[in-house]
């Protein structure tokens, strides 16, 4: 299928040769902006047609799938239904294409204002064959979603009854006539809908196996005048509740949060900090009454965190790759506010996720500077010299995994042939979009985070030698610090976290974004408080490896997170078959993945300012 959007792109990449490098790029981002946020539009929300009576009104078909199963989508004329000789499809935004949306012209006229009562719309014989899948599709609950004016309107696709046990009835229907109600008010159309409420099914039950089926297809039309002048102004729930609306406010949640928050920043403000007080002014003490003695005598008699002055600003092994999760959490962290501040700002509509899925892929295009300049910058700070090396593992960090994961589930989508199988000219902008923007991006932001790059001024001398460690209690493990770490953010956010799973992988309606930012924010200060409280252990056991412990620790949360993907797959979905398993763990792992990246990066970064504050505070020679 050829889109409009795609063919502007490999128009893009064939235009003559600009002048000059900055002609080149302005040009280039201003046509991504207008591709992947201007074409975004949502059904029912922009694109509203100014009708006369007796107009057309064109009706568009456009997917159908299992109900339990969101994103196991297939196009309507995969089912034996009635179709034009000659499909013709419609040009689709990016949104629209990663939301599985392939819109084709249907059979039913349609024309503004005017009333019809049962009109054929075509005759059909079904073979066994076809009235199997039929029948296989009903019992499998798919529903079909048809698009009038940008406003979708559904309906299942049969009607199954099943009740008793002795005796067990198992009952399977067509529907063979649909009543399509619309609302206008002047020029307008304002809702859209579909009801079979008092149609009777066309039954499937006691055909012979060899038996052919002969349908007749008819609908009906009316309309009625409202007095809503906006669709945005009509109530919630008013479209007939195919799919469930809104998300309920969830006060409990929210209070459990806060408890939790307070209690943590409470510990952390006042438990923390006493203790500190009252080291600093014992170590600070000793070093008074010790300051005739030489200098190797330093040590002496000293315990805690104080002794490992000269090994807590030790570079970690593997600095390059602990510099590119730095960076790429920081860029996630960019990305995922940048996302709730669009939705409280109501840059795009809720009650459908195109614009944002299109919001996401420009922001983590643009945001690629930030995953350069962060990684770059501290890497060279903390004495690296391979910076091409480690621009490349940056930018290779999260778009690999990424590019191998969508790999597999696009496979699986394309051998099922359903619609959220991405087509080559999407593909083919993507990989635009990538190699025109990101990539460059991260390049440069890497080189500015280098040339821009101080020294790393440790508050304490670090000495040649290592000093020995010594052994650690079962609970100072990094075992018990990633549970620890990793369930307690988790839990701020356990039953917020239903919400967002019902919504992405369900059919509720998130619209509570202020609420998202508000955990969002608690997410990340539990983190901060539980990294510090941690490393301040971990030190005071005279263990100096705290950089890689510090990620990891509050890090985990992203397992935890997993652990609650398959909970929730089990025990609170009805999903099954492979494309929906395949899609919904491989994007769990990715969802695990991407807050391990934002939640290590905030927790490195408390603990590294909190262990610069201790040790600036510290009394040496």
């Amino acid at each position: 299928m050829e889109t409009s959007w795609g063919s502007a792109a490999l128009r893009m990449t064939v235009l003559g040769h600009p002048r000059s490098w900055s002609c080149q790029w302005l040009p280039l981002l201003l046509l991504l902006l207008l591709l992947l946020l201007g074409t975004g539009r949502e059904p029912g929300v922009e694109g509203v047609t100014h009708y006369k009576a007796g107009d057309p009104v064109i009706l568009y078909v456009n997917k159908v799938g299992p109900y339990h199963n969101p994103q196991e989508t297939y196009h309507y004329y995969q089912l034996p239904v009635c179709s034009p000789e000659k499909i013709r499809h419609k040009s689709l935004s990016l949104g629209e294409v990663l939301d599985g949306d392939r819109m084709a012209e249907s059979l039913y006229e349609i024309r503004f204002r005017e009333n019809v009562e049962k009109r054929i719309l075509c005759h059909m014989q079904l073979s066994p064959a076809q009235v199997e899948q039929l029948r296989q599709a009903i019992e499998e609950l798919y529903y079909f979603e048809f698009v009038v004016d940008d406003l979708p309107i559904r309906g299942f696709v049969g009607y199954m009854e099943e009740s008793g046990f002795l005796p067990h009835s198992h009952k399977i229907g067509l529907w063979t006539h649909l009543d399509f109600h619309l609302e206008f008010h002047g020029d307008r159309i304002i809702f859209a809908n579909v009801s079979v409420r008092d149609v009777k099914p066309h039954s499937l039950d006691g055909l012979r196996p060899d038996e052919f089926l002969g349908l007749t297809h008819t609908y009906s039309v009316r309309w009625s005048e409202t007095s809503v002048e906006r669709r945005s102004d009509r109530r919630r729930g008013d479209d007939g509740g195919f799919f469930p609306r809104t998300l309920e406010i969830h006060w409990l949640s929210i209070i459990n949060s806060m408890v939790l928050v307070f209690l943590l920043v409470g510990f952390v403000a006042v438990i923390l900090m006493r203790v500190l007080r009252n080291d600093l002014a014992r170590y600070n003490l000793d070093e008074e009454t010790t300051s005739g003695g030489s200098g190797d005598d330093f040590d002496q008699g000293d315990n805690g965190w104080k002794i490992i002055h000269t090994d807590v600003f030790r570079f970690p092994p593997y600095r390059g790759l602990l510099c590119a999760v730095l960076g790429v959490g920081a860029q996630f962290l960019a990305l995922g506010t940048g996302i709730i501040v669009m939705a409280l700002l109501g840059m795009f509509n809720v009650h459908r996720h195109g614009a944002i899925n299109s919001a996401a892929i420009l922001l983590y295009a643009l945001t690629c500077c930030i995953s350069g300049y962060v990684s770059s910058h501290f890497y060279r700070q903390i004495g690296g010299e391979r910076w091409v090396w480690n621009i490349i593992l940056t930018t290779s960090l999260f778009s690999v995994p990424f590019f191998l994961t969508w790999s597999v589930v696009n496979s699986v989508h394309w051998a099922n042939g359903s619609t959220q199988a991405l087509p080559a000219t999407t593909i083919l902008l993507l990989l635009t979009v990538w190699l025109l923007v990101g990539f460059p991006l991260t390049v440069i932001g890497g080189i500015f985070g280098k040339n821009n790059a101080s020294p790393f001024d440790a508050p304490c001398r670090t000495k040649n030698i290592a000093r020995e460690i010594p052994p650690q209690p079962w609970y100072k493990s990094t075992l018990v610090h990633m549970t620890v770490g990793g369930f307690l953010p988790f839990s701020a956010i356990s039953v917020e976290l239903y919400y967002i799973f019902a919504t992405v992988w369900g059919r509720e309606q998130y619209t509570l974004y202020g609420i998202l930012f508000f955990v969002f924010a608690i997410l990340l200060s539990v983190g901060a408080c539980i990294s510090i409280a941690l490393t301040y252990f971990q030190l005071s056991g005279e263990d100096y490896r705290w950089w890689w412990r510090s990620v990891l620790s509050v890090g985990s949360t992203g397992l935890f997170i997993f652990f609650y993907s398959v909970f929730y797959y089990a025990r609170r979905s009805n999903m099954s078959g492979a494309v929906q398993t395949v899609e919904f763990f491989g994007y769990s792992l990715l969802t695990g993945y991407v807050f391990f990246l934002m939640l290590g990066t905030i927790s490195f970064f408390s603990s590294l300012k909190f262990i610069r504050y201790i040790y600036v505070n510290l009394k040496m020679d």
